[in-house]
């Protein structure tokens, strides 16, 4: 087993770099939430990373994610499904979730909204996009975006808040900032043809090996794991 990670320590590693990528752009380190990124790992770990002062945790399968909520719901955290969502989840992940960063088709969003409806919940969402058209990756295809984010706007409860993105697997940390800048500029070419800034607001990119990158390409939400948590255990 790889030796345990200090979450406290690693955690104040990560804050300092968000703000040094922050002030490099010239952002407020404040506009952006870090996404302590739990999956795989013990409900005991997301105690220790909340004792340090994180609230927001993301997770990437739903029957993982309700038991960990379960585990800790005594504390006031806020819980990210980033993870692909299966539509017959939509319904739990809605009842569970504040926010949902893969929504990725018109059926999904329908089904996580009428799980919403039912819940009496009003979870925020955000749409994956596939820029880079990996087979072993989701999200919509860029030319379905648009009647994606407007079929989200006039949902009943969920409410579109962003776009997320899963870019290829970087060998250096700038090899992922032209699929940042592309999400950025998608998000503001929707703007531009009249959908509300305000339901575009987040940028969801980033992670640990290429974060900084994404600050400055406009991120608001960057999905860390590693360099909080350290290593995952192998697969079995």
């Amino acid at each position: 087993m790889p030796p345990r990670a200090d979450i406290a320590g690693n955690l104040a590693d990560v804050r300092r770099r968000l703000m040094a990528a922050a002030v490099r752009s010239g952002r407020n380190a404040a506009d952006i939430t870090l996404v302590a990124v739990s999956k795989t790992f013990p409900a005991e770990l997301v105690r220790e990373a909340a004792a340090a002062g994180q609230a927001h945790f993301g997770e990437n399968r739903v029957q993982e994610g309700l038991e960990k909520v379960a585990a800790v719901a005594d504390l006031p955290l806020e819980w990210h499904l980033i993870g692909h969502l299966q539509s017959n989840k939509a319904r739990k992940a809605a009842a569970a979730f504040a926010w949902i960063h893969s929504i990725d088709s018109v059926e999904l969003l329908k089904k996580v909204d009428a799980g919403a409806v039912d819940a009496g919940k009003a979870p925020r969402v955000l749409i994956q996009v596939d820029l880079a058209r990996e087979s072993t990756k989701f999200g919509a295809e860029e030319s379905a975006i648009a009647d994606l984010a407007r079929a989200a706007v006039e949902c009943q409860a969920v409410v579109l808040s962003g776009l997320m993105i899963v870019p290829p697997i970087p060998e250096n940390s700038e090899e992922s900032r032209p699929w940042f800048r592309r999400l950025r500029e998608l998000r503001d070419a929707l703007v531009a043809s009249g959908i509300p800034a305000k339901n575009l607001a987040h940028l969801s990119m980033g992670m640990s090996h290429d974060f900084d990158v994404a600050v400055d390409e406009g991120a608001t939400m960057v999905r860390v794991g590693t360099a909080i948590f350290g290593g995952r255990p192998a697969a079995v």
